[in-house]
């Protein structure tokens, strides 16, 4: 059986500049899940139907619910926080 062990972040503190990046991050996960959704025949509909291909997430991520957006967000700042953990520095240029 597997038992998921991800790596301990809850010590990480991301600086204002990474906490701006997460939200762009966010935006890009959505924008790639959106496109392999779209590649795999999936179209916008009012409910999920995995028979018809339809979900209700298929839009841009400014019109998503709050909620699919924090869903995204904290893939986004989970990230961010590994890469700090690993001793890693992002720096914009």
């Amino acid at each position: 059986m597997y038992t998921p062990k991800p790596m301990d972040t809850r010590d990480v503190v991301l600086s204002p500049d990474l906490l701006e990046l997460t939200e762009k991050i966010a935006e890009n996960v959505h924008d790639q899940w959106a496109m392999l959704r779209y590649a795999q025949g999936w179209t916008y509909g009012e409910s999920r139907s995995d028979q018809l291909k339809t979900h209700p997430c298929l839009v841009p991520y400014g019109d998503l619910p709050e909620s699919e957006k924090e869903y995204d967000r904290k893939t986004a700042m989970e990230t961010l926080k590994l890469i700090t953990a690993l001793g890693y520095r992002i720096e914009k240029v």
